[in-house]
């Protein structure tokens, strides 16, 4: 009988495979095409493919994209919107700011005018009381110049009740 010892039971193993590598190529062949259609059939099982998931995440993204587009040109047309009314009220603003100017001036002016009438009657009624003292120093008395300055005062205050009549009528 023949003793195998251990050195040539892993060099008679060689040999065998070495022998036959058709045999050996074809089940490496084999186990390829089992994990090929094994992950065909998870794939088709699952419903889930690589590149229908990349297919999906691109029209997603293109989907939020125009969305995100919509969402700006409705905001920018909100922007040009309030910038338009703000314009609107600033012009209003400018027209108010014209005419408040505009009465002042004239207020202004009328001040002026009534400060001028003003001073003209207190020159009068300085030439008045001047011509008034030169009248009752040339008289000399006070009694008469009391008298008299009195009808005048009651003369003068009844004129000037007739004219605002006159001139309200």
């Amino acid at each position: 009988m023949i003793e195998v010892t251990s050195q040539d039971a892993k060099t008679g193993g060689m040999a065998r495979i070495g022998s036959q590598p058709i045999a050996l190529a074809a089940g490496v062949l084999v186990v390829i095409v089992v994990g090929i259609s094994a992950i065909a059939l998870w794939r088709a099982y699952t419903g889930v493919s690589p590149e229908q998931e990349r297919v999906v995440a691109a029209r997603q993204l293109q989907v939020r994209t125009a969305q995100a587009s919509e969402q700006l040109v409705e905001k920018t047309k909100g922007l040009e919107a309030t910038q338009q009314e703000s314009i609107d009220q600033l012009q209003v603003v400018q027209d108010q700011l014209q005419t408040v100017k505009r009465l002042l001036s004239g207020q202004q002016a009328d001040a002026k005018r009534l400060t001028e009438q003003v001073a003209g009657l207190t020159e009068a009624i300085d030439g008045l009381r001047q011509s008034f003292a030169s009248t009752q120093a040339s008289e000399g008395g006070p009694s008469s110049v009391r008298n008299k300055s009195i009808r005048t005062r009651s003369h003068a205050t009844r004129n000037a009740h007739r004219k605002r009549a006159k001139s309200r009528s």
